[in-house]
């Protein structure tokens, strides 16, 4: 699962970052706990040009007459994917990069105090996680939207929680966005080892409303 993460960095850095055309309304950056239903910058590839997209974390199946018709979806599980009747369209023609400083994951041992933990790339750079998106039409408005693709967690990160958002490596970028052809699903597995790595922070980040840098400082685990 992927439930939180961190983006520092403005969008138009980010459209930098991925080669892309920044929109206008893209979210500002030094947001330390974005959460689902919150605007995110995504980065699609549409007519041959590279866009950075704003979009919901909240991905809304077609066929939900208003945003909150059903549960809330933020992640889409790799190994069905391209079965489930709300995924199967977009991960084939609609897949996207969300790009993050980390991300939260909690351990669940005791479930009256779940244990947060800030994962991120061993090397400083911004994750890419894999995304699918589509726009959902209704009540006289249309809204961008978004989840994040997850597998099962791979040595290590196993720990922590079971599973984990399947992060894309830069040279992999144009495969996921379907500029280089076919063959994007294998890319759905877990980051190899040591690409990502973890630390434990404060459980003050356990709040949605719970804001800034100091959240993903680490503490004694």
């Amino acid at each position: 699962m992927c439930g939180r993460i961190v983006i520092t960095e403005p969008g138009e850095a980010l459209a930098a970052l991925f080669g892309a055309v920044p929109g206008n309304d893209l979210p500002p950056g030094g947001r330390y706990n974005v959460c689902p239903t919150q605007t995110v910058a995504a980065c699609t590839s549409e007519g041959g040009q590279r866009r950075m997209r704003a979009m919901r974390w909240g991905f809304i199946p077609h066929w939900y007459r208003t945003p909150s018709d059903g549960p809330l979806i933020i992640n889409a599980r790799a190994d069905t994917v391209a079965e489930k009747p709300a995924f199967r369209v977009a991960v084939r023609e609609r897949r996207c990069l969300i790009p993050a400083d980390g991300f939260y994951e909690w351990t669940r041992t005791d479930p009256k105090r779940p244990l947060p933990w800030y994962i991120h790339r061993a090397d400083g750079q911004p994750l890419a996680l894999a995304g699918i998106w589509q726009d959902w039409e209704g009540e006289g408005r249309r809204i961008t939207t978004c989840a994040i693709v997850t597998t099962t967690a791979g040595r290590g990160m196993s720990a922590i929680h079971d599973r984990e958002p399947v992060t894309v490596e830069r040279a992999d970028w144009p495969l996921w966005l379907g500029e280089a052809g076919p063959g994007a699903a294998a890319l759905m597995h877990p980051a190899p080892e040591g690409v990502l790595v973890w630390h434990r922070v404060g459980t003050a980040v356990n709040s949605n409303r719970a804001e800034g840098p100091g959240l993903r400082e680490p503490v004694a685990a």
